[in-house]
């Protein structure tokens, strides 16, 4: 999918779900075409090319975190997003920074065991309905007396794939999962005593007796007939190659670490974080239980508002290995107004879809989606700049009423909503506004 992505299409893709911010989406666009070019180079010059990392300057709401996260699904890369307030310096007590490594890869682990699963699907159905054949025979002579088995398991099969035997209750004997006992101090590192007896024993999953539901049932052997035809191995050795080369690490508020001119009290232990992420950023190999991997190849995306300190606070070595910097711009107005309407998710079609379960059909006007819009902008000026979040306060306190009382009607109801009925319900919100810009 990368190779078939051009900068200019990852944008456009990106377009689909966040307003503005061209230059932060410009930025990481090109950042992932580089890692196809990359990919297409001679080996021995392959090595020598690492990724630009990124940092994004801007409040919080703008898209930061959206933007890195749209990326990643959009070429199913392995991605984690990490708070960089969680770490603690070595020796504190607290997640150590080689954590974020290693929750990389069991996202990538994940991936892959997804992906096999979806190939060996057929395969392990297969089995599923040789298990399930005997007790479904079964539970559904009564419906057949005059059949022979071999006859009564192709209508049964028949049935069971057409769903019309979900809700049929079977007693059957199905797997029953090893109790999760671990040792080990946390961070990715902790070893499962059951997985790792069965292991070296050979044992194979205790079966025991259940009755339950036929979806129920299927489910459960699905996923252990799936286990059984994957190979740990292969999953373990895909997961770390793609994890190196593939991964992405998002660290939101790396501001929160910077320190400011002085170097007493907690900016020692910032700095100290600050230190102990160089060298995972810079390239390093760390342990994890599927195996090492190196953080060569790691894509990092750090983000932060930097509203009390600024980039340059960060220790100089840090700065130098995020040499794209891309400052995301406050949402005006119009953004607001894009927000509500363009994406494909946008913010009223969340609301309208929501109420009309309870049969209440909402329909907004151009001139109270441009009121909405206004009220959130002044509020985000006049007060803390929450960006988009500002626009689920303005709609919750614009739809409590509605929300409170759908339901309650057996019949449809249609709701308009438009300038007048924002401005009467939005009252209290716009007074305080105007009343702010009367008070110094």
């Amino acid at each position: 999918m990368e190779k078939a992505l051009t900068p200019d299409q990852i944008v456009k893709e990106l377009d689909r779900y966040i307003i503005g911010q061209t230059a932060a989406k410009r930025a990481v666009a090109v950042a992932l075409r580089n890692r196809y070019r990359r990919s297409r180079l001679d080996p021995a010059l392959r090595d020598e090319i690492t990724p630009k990392n990124i940092i994004l300057q801007g409040p919080t709401g703008v898209g930061k975190t959206e933007i890195a996260r749209r990326l990643a699904k959009l070429v199913h890369a392995p991605f984690v997003k990490v708070e960089a307030t969680k770490f603690t310096e070595v020796g504190y007590v607290g997640r150590d920074v080689e954590s974020m490594v290693r929750d990389l890869v069991e996202v990538a682990v994940r991936l892959v065991k997804e992906e096999k699963a979806k190939e060996v699907e057929l395969r392990a159905a297969e089995r599923v309905e040789e298990r399930l054949a005997p007790a479904l025979i079964k539970t559904r002579k009564e419906a057949y007396p005059d059949l022979s088995d071999t006859q009564i398991r192709g209508y049964v099969l028949q049935e069971l794939r057409e769903g019309k035997l979900d809700d049929v209750q079977i007693s059957i004997e199905l797997p029953e999962k090893p109790k999760s006992q671990t040792i080990g101090q946390g961070g990715g590192m902790e070893i499962n005593i059951g997985e790792l007896m069965g292991g070296m024993f050979g044992n194979k999953p205790k079966m025991k007796s259940h009755t339950c539901k036929v979806r129920d049932a299927y489910r459960q052997l699905l996923e252990f007939e799936q286990e059984n035809l994957i190979d740990d191995e292969s999953v373990n050795a895909e997961a770390i190659r793609r994890a190196e080369n593939d991964g992405m690490i998002f660290i939101d508020e790396i501001d929160k670490i910077a320190t400011s001119g002085n170097t007493h009290g907690h900016d020692v232990s910032r700095e100290g974080v600050q230190r102990d992420i160089l060298p995972i950023v810079e390239g390093s190999t760390v342990n994890t239980k599927y195996g090492q991997i190196k953080t060569d190849y790691i894509l990092f995306i750090a983000a932060g508002a930097f509203h009390v300190s600024s980039v340059s606070d960060l220790i100089p070595e840090l700065q130098g290995r995020f040499p794209v910097n891309v400052r995301l711009e406050s949402l005006t107005e119009e953004d607001f107004v894009e927000i509500l309407t363009k994406p494909d998710n946008a913010i009223l079609m969340q609301y309208t879809e929501m109420l009309k379960v309870d049969r209440v059909r909402l329909k907004f006007t151009p001139e109270a989606i441009r009121q909405i819009a206004r009220v959130a902008a002044a509020e985000n000026e006049n007060s803390e700049d929450i960006g988009a979040r500002r626009l689920h306060t303005v709609m919750e306190t614009l739809l409590d009423e509605i929300g409170f009382r759908a339901g309650e009607n057996e019949r449809e109801e249609e709701v308009v909503v438009d300038k007048q009925y924002v401005l009467e319900h939005l009252e209290n919100t716009i007074k305080q506004l105007n009343l702010k810009k009367y008070i110094l």
